[in-house]
C-alpha cells in the first residue's frame, strides 16, 4: 500500500487535518518560544534578586519553617512528585487511548471490543414518524458524543431487527438501526439487504446495506458526552495541549531545583553572617559606667 494512501486513509490524518495540525504546530512553536523567553527573564531577575540579598528575610523565615516542620515538608514534596507524576501519566494515557479509538473506529470487530464517538444526532431521539419506535417500546436512543460499546457481529442470518449496528459507506461509519430485512430473492440470490435507518430521521438510509459492509454491533452500553472530549484529544489542538501541559511539569521541577540551589547558597551566607555577629557580640567587654566604682 502506498505511504501516501496509509497517512491519508481512515486511520490518521485528513488534508484538512494535516493543515490543522500544522497551523497548531506553529502556534505551540511560538507559545513554547514565548513560555521559555518570559520563564528565563523570570529565572533570571528572581536569581538576582536572590544573589542581592533582597529575599534574605523570606529565606530565613522559609529556614526556620522548615525546621519546625521537616517532616510535613518532605510529604508535601513528595506528594507533589506523585500528583504531577499521575497528571502527566493520566493526560498521556486519555491521549493514547483516545488515538486508539480513532484508529480502531474503522476495523471490524473481532475478538475484542471497540468503543466509538457517536457523531451525529440521527439516533438522539424518535421521530414521530418511525411508529415502529413506540410499538416495539424501543427507547435506547444514542445521543451525539456519547462512547458507545461495539461487539463482533453475529453471524448473517442471526442479524434481526432493531438492531443497532455500526457500518461503512463511502469511508465513513455511520451508526444506525436495522428497520428492514430483505431474503434473498432473484435479484439478490446470494445475500440479504438490509435496511438501515436513524430514530430521529423520517427516511431510512438511500441505499441498502450488504453486511459485508457491517464493522459491529451495538452492545447496549455508553458512556454519556465523555465522547467530546475524546475527540478534542483526537484533534491536532488537543494533542499539543497534552503536549504543552507535560511540557510544563518538566520545566517546573528543573526551575524550581535552580531556584532552590540559590537560595541555599544565599542561606549558607546569611547564617555564616548571623554566626559572626553572635561572635562578635559575645567578644565585646562589658562597658564600665561612668562614675561606677574600679
Amino acid at each position: 500500500m502506498p505511504l501516501n494512501s496509509i497517512v491519508k486513509g481512515r486511520c490518521f490524518l485528513s488534508d484538512y487535518e494535516i493543515y490543522v495540525f500544522l497551523l497548531c504546530l506553529i502556534v505551540f512553536l511560538l507559545l513554547t518560544a514565548l513560555s521559555v523567553v518570559c520563564l528565563s527573564i523570570i529565572t533570571k531577575l528572581t536569581l538576582r534578586l536572590i544573589n542581592c540579598g533582597e529575599e534574605d528575610q523570606k529565606i530565613l523565615e522559609e529556614y526556620k519553617k522548615s525546621k519546625t516542620k521537616k517532616g510535613e515538608n518532605k510529604v508535601v514534596k513528595i506528594l507533589d512528585h506523585v500528583f504531577s507524576g499521575l497528571v502527566c501519566f493520566a493526560l498521556l494515557a486519555m491521549l493514547i487511548g483516545s488515538m486508539a479509538i480513532r484508529c480502531t473506529e474503522s476495523f471490524k470487530c473481532d475478538k475484542i471490543p471497540n468503543y466509538r464517538v457517536v457523531k451525529t444526532g440521527s439516533m438522539a431521539q424518535t421521530n414521530e414518524k418511525n411508529t415502529y419506535l413506540t410499538q416495539n417500546g424501543i427507547d435506547n436512543h444514542l445521543q451525539i458524543f456519547d462512547l458507545i460499546k461495539t461487539e463482533k457481529l453475529p453471524a448473517e442470518e442471526d442479524l434481526k431487527l432493531y438492531d443497532i449496528v455500526v457500518y461503512e459507506v463511502d469511508g465513513m461509519m455511520i451508526v444506525h438501526r436495522i428497520v428492514e430485512i430483505e431474503e434473498p430473492n432473484e435479484y439478490h440470490p446470494d445475500c440479504r439487504h438490509f435496511r438501515l435507518q436513524g430514530d430521529a430521521v423520517e427516511a431510512a438510509d438511500r441505499f441498502p446495506v450488504l453486511y459485508k459492509q457491517m464493522r459491529a454491533i451495538y452492545s447496549g452500553t455508553r458512556i454519556p458526552f465523555i465522547g467530546s472530549f475524546i475527540m478534542f484529544m483526537q484533534s491536532p489542538a488537543g494533542w499539543l495541549c497534552v503536549l504543552l501541559v507535560v511540557a510544563a511539569m518538566i520545566a517546573s521541577p528543573i526551575l524550581d531545583k535552580k531556584l532552590a540551589a540559590a537560595r541555599a547558597v544565599r542561606l549558607d551566607i546569611c547564617l555564616e553572617q548571623q554566626r559572626k555577629e553572635g561572635a562578635q557580640t559575645e567578644e565585646m567587654p562589658e562597658r564600665v559606667p561612668v562614675g561606677g566604682n574600679r
